[in-house]
């Protein structure tokens, strides 16, 4: 049987990352501008015009692809700097944009007829009817899909829907309606989905309180550490809280996807790119995670078997799971 190929998609938030990620064997880096466009905009992350050039010339020099993220929802009547994103993006010579705004998936199919768009996570498509429908009116090549589908769901869109399916197969996870979720705009005013930043670092607070360091974001407690005890960085859906009695991780726990052992399931649904996440992580890290990918899946590709490999030390509170790869969320 011939195994198809599939492409490793990876991150990088700083050209050191790009660098790391390139030199690792990706084949190709997802990557955003320093603004509000893209949906990891923090503080020291991310891309100014003339880095990005740089970047994408190192890149195609070694063979790898650049796909720059442009994932956030325009501001009503004020689409100017989404524009000037793709306008750029186009220009200096990006293999694809991601896009997740339908006003900015027609500006860029009218504006840059021949620039590859690919449809980001944030677009919450998960049926087959909602990417056929963007591929329809808008030529998308490529969809990233939710974190919350199984397998054999994805099997069903890979062979219903005429465009590559991407997943997202190692890093944080997300648990909630991508591009819809409102807990952050809730505590902080600032919405993920238009200023691109979940939980921004200027509302986060760590205050000591006897012997136990709090974590806040706005005026809200997320966590209590006890000495000894990681302080995890304050996200509402990584919170700690007591209901009816009990002290739990109420919506999801400080855990990483992990899919080395079931990535040829992935390619046997019919994926076509593995993504892995964290922009907002070093270069150390992008390293350690891209090797480690590109050494399963060459391994899958030639009918070898799987390498062992841990990857505990770059995990979220050093756990993994396969998420709802193998299961259905509660």
């Amino acid at each position: 049987m011939t195994v198809p190929s599939v492409e490793l998609i990876c991150p990088a938030g700083t050209p050191a990352a790009l660098q790391a990620a390139v030199d690792a064997g990706a084949d190709a880096v997802y990557l955003g501008f320093r603004d509000e466009t893209n949906a990891r905009n923090f503080p020291g992350l991310n891309f100014s015009r003339p880095e990005l050039a740089a970047g994408i010339a190192y890149a195609h020099a070694r063979g790898a692809k650049v796909l720059v993220a442009i994932n956030t929802f325009p501001r009503a009547g004020k689409p100017e700097i989404w524009h000037r994103a793709v306008d750029d993006a186009a220009k200096l010579g990006a293999d694809a944009v991601i896009l997740a705004d339908i006003g900015l998936c027609d500006y860029a199919r009218r504006t840059h007829p021949d620039l590859r768009l690919h449809l980001s996570v944030q677009a919450s498509a998960s049926s087959a009817e909602a990417i056929k429908f963007y591929h329809q009116a808008f030529g998308i090549r490529r969809a990233v899909l939710p974190r919350v589908l199984t397998v054999p769901e994805i099997a069903a869109l890979c062979a219903d829907v005429p465009i590559e399916m991407e997943v997202f197969v190692f890093g944080g996870l997300c648990v909630m309606a991508e591009g819809r979720c409102s807990l952050s705009s809730y505590a902080t005013g600032h919405s993920p989905n238009i200023d691109g930043a979940c939980s921004p670092a200027s509302h986060v607070r760590y205050v000591e309180k006897g012997s136990k360091v709090v974590s806040q974001l706005g005026d809200f407690t997320i966590n209590s550490f006890g000495q000894g005890e990681a302080a995890g960085y304050p996200t509402l859906c990584k919170g700690r809280f007591s209901a009816n009695g009990k002290l739990s991780y109420l919506f999801e726990e400080p855990t990483s996807l992990n899919t080395l052992e079931i990535l040829p399931d992935l390619i046997g649904a019919g994926v076509t790119a593995f993504k892995i996440e964290g922009r907002q992580r070093g270069r150390a890290y992008v390293g350690s995670v891209v090797s480690a990918f590109r050494q399963a899946v060459d391994a899958i590709l030639k009918g070898e078997k799987l390498p062992v490999m841990t990857l505990e030390d770059v995990t979220e509170g050093g756990r993994q799971t396969a998420g709802a790869y193998q299961r259905s969320w509660r």
